[in-house]
């Protein structure tokens, strides 16, 4: 639907393969692909607060004024500061990331060191955007409660994958 923000639902999880690629979930790939305005591409940047990445497809930069406009009213409601050029950079630092057909994509390494990423990665649909998280990181947060079910996903999915890897 024309106008309507991508919606990012559903988990999955990759293991680094050759060329140092790993390879976006296809529950995730058609929504990216559909955000990016049918390119094969998508954007990833730091998390404001948890030591993962967020992706997105293109089609989120059109809403990140509004987002710092209603950011900054909800600081100046609550009284406090909002620096809006900071936040400004944050949304804006995203890197554009190619994939192929099948999903395969190379990680840029100065992201791998912001999210302490290895050979693996979680990815996590979040709503308007997923979450791309080292396993070992994502269950860090165990003990914080409300991420019970995505950390046992998460185990699973990567028990899944490292048994399928094993067979090879």
């Amino acid at each position: 639907m024309a106008g309507q923000p991508t919606i990012y639902s559903g988990q999955g999880f990759s293991l680094m393969r050759d060329k140092k690629r790993f390879v976006l979930p296809n529950a995730l790939r058609s929504s990216v692909r559909e955000s990016s305005g049918d390119h094969a591409v998508i954007c990833l940047s730091k998390h404001p607060e948890w030591k993962c990445l967020t992706g997105f497809g293109l089609s989120r930069v059109n809403e990140f004024e509004a987002q710092l406009d209603t950011e900054e009213e909800r600081a100046d409601r609550a009284g406090r500061a909002y620096n809006r050029d900071k936040r400004a950079m944050q949304l804006y630092s995203f890197q554009q990331v190619p994939f192929d057909g099948s999903g395969r994509f190379v990680m840029p390494d100065a992201l791998c060191s912001l999210a302490n990423i290895g050979d693996e990665l979680f990815f996590q649909g979040s709503g308007r955007f997923i979450t791309i998280w080292n396993p070992e990181e994502l269950y860090k947060l165990e003990d914080e409660g409300g991420l019970e079910a995505i950390i046992a996903n998460c185990r699973s999915l990567a028990d899944t994958e490292r048994a399928k890897a094993k067979k090879k």
